[in-house]
């Protein structure tokens, strides 16, 4: 059985691009959409131009996105 990286550390803090957009098979302009949307949580802010998200947020989403 394989785990996924985020797994060991769930509260790494990931990017859109690559992390969140592989991990979804999404591209950028969608997840940001989904962010405005509010069908995806918002994200942390580190600098004007730099924005990332929890692990575990993004575990929670992806697991909910099933049922």
């Amino acid at each position: 059985m394989t785990t996924h990286p985020t797994q060991n550390h769930p509260d790494r803090l990931l990017r859109v691009v690559p992390h969140i957009t592989d991990r979804m098979g999404i591209c950028r302009s969608a997840w940001w959409k989904g962010v405005k949307d509010g069908k995806y949580p918002k994200g942390i802010k580190l600098s004007p131009r730099v924005t990332v998200w929890k692990a575990s947020e993004i575990d929670a989403l992806i697991a909910n996105l099933g049922k």
